[in-house]
């Protein structure tokens, strides 16, 4: 068996798409614009390069994209003070604060400063509640993906068997709540679950999110699995030149495609899927915060 392959890229695409003509239909039928802010604080390289592809992809899609850059050594008191006119402005519907902050930051506080319905990464406690209880909340952007992927393949993910390698709280236990909302049946395990390759053989459904290179061998995957890699890692890669690294999965990738019904590629996979939700959760935000219906196809 040669694994069909989820291109995230190509999904993702669909689903700006999709928000661009929710976007449109609320600025013609309505006279409102969706507004998403985004807060960076220092000058970390990595996130300066995921806030300005949230910039771009925000407008893209005809939302009002607004970028808040502070310095470095900014007090929590000066924080705090922006997320709570963020909150009190009405055209933005969504705030990001992008991680990790500095440390001298309480990144708890933080996020719960935000207004759970302006919290569109989903990570306010209020959220995680609601989610956790089966009621309508901001969804944190990575397992929605995941989510939107499985159902646009299997259609239906009543009472399949799903395991969820991974216990964070931005991707593993949202992962398995969502899951469990879809009628499956899940087990959450980690690094240090017993006899774990036995517990992963009996699933249809593999999401790997534990961020260890190439954990998942393809001896652990049933035949005609779908399996969803969230793992970004980087290693050495000496043939492509000195200091060159390559981007891979949690799962083998080679191995597991051998065995798998569908698979997700790194690179190309979830990742693309983030922002897309990012933006959806923007419009789902904005929606709700004007007595409208929630965009059909955007949210869980």
């Amino acid at each position: 068996m040669t694994a069909m392959i989820i291109d995230g890229k190509e999904f993702a695409a669909r689903v700006r798409a999709k928000v661009a003509g929710h976007v449109t239909r609320l600025k013609d039928q309505h006279g409102i614009t969706p507004g998403l802010a985004v807060v960076l604080v220092g000058e970390d390289p990595a996130s300066q390069v995921y806030v300005r592809s949230k910039g771009k992809m925000t407008v893209e899609v005809g939302m009002k994209s607004v970028e808040h850059k502070l310095e470095a050594d900014t007090s929590e008191a000066e924080l705090l003070e922006l997320i709570d006119r963020l909150n009190n402005d009405p055209e933005i519907h969504g705030i990001l604060v992008q991680l990790p902050l500095p440390k001298h930051l309480d990144e708890d506080l933080v996020i719960n400063s935000i207004s759970p319905a302006k919290d569109v990464d989903g990570f306010h406690i209020s959220n995680v509640g609601l989610l956790g209880t089966g009621q309508k909340s901001m969804v944190p952007c990575t397992p929605l993906g995941c989510l939107m992927m499985l159902r646009d393949h299997h259609g239906s993910l009543s009472g399949m068997d799903a395991v969820v390698i991974g216990r964070s709280n931005i991707v593993g236990k949202p992962m398995a709540q969502l899951l469990l909302g879809d009628s499956c049946t899940v087990t959450i395990a980690h690094s240090r679950t017993k006899d774990l390759a036995d517990v992963v053989r009996r699933a249809d459904i593999v999401v790997a999110a534990v961020g260890r290179p190439e954990m998942v061998p393809g001896d652990w995957i049933k035949e005609g699995a779908t399996v969803i890699d969230v793992g970004i890692n980087r290693l050495d890669a000496p043939e492509k030149g000195e200091g060159k690294t390559r981007l891979v999965g949690d799962v083998d990738y080679d191995s597991c495609a051998a065995r798998a019904g569908a698979i997700t590629p790194v690179p190309g996979g979830v990742g693309p899927m983030t922002i897309a939700c990012l933006l959806a959760n923007t419009v789902t935000a904005c929606c709700r915060a004007n007595g409208l219906d929630e965009p059909e196809g955007l949210t869980a």
